[in-house]
């Protein structure tokens, strides 16, 4: 008989989509706050939204919320559009 130590499956899963749903939520409002601070930090608030799009994306993959991923695409293109107009064009 093996005995095994680890989580179930479940557990695991759970603790994952836990992390994956506060981490989501941490990056957008970091995100949020650099934006409203409108300083020149704030297009860096761009890139905190995009790494919250992935997180959600995942997220909505795993939890097959098929509108929440359709969302975060859109929100992904607007973050990528941020990132051009806060950082890369401003540089130049």
């Amino acid at each position: 008989m093996r005995i095994c130590h680890s989580e179930p499956k479940g557990i695991r899963r759970g603790k994952m989509m836990e992390l994956l749903e506060w981490a989501g939520c941490a990056t957008g409002l970091c995100g949020a706050a650099l934006l409203a601070l409108n300083n020149r930090y704030s297009g860096w608030g761009f890139v905190l939204f995009l790494g919250s799009n992935v997180v959600w994306i995942l997220f909505g993959l795993l939890s097959h919320s098929i509108g929440m991923v359709v969302m975060q695409i859109g929100f992904t293109a607007t973050s990528l559009i941020g990132i051009w107009k806060w950082l890369v064009m401003a540089r130049n």
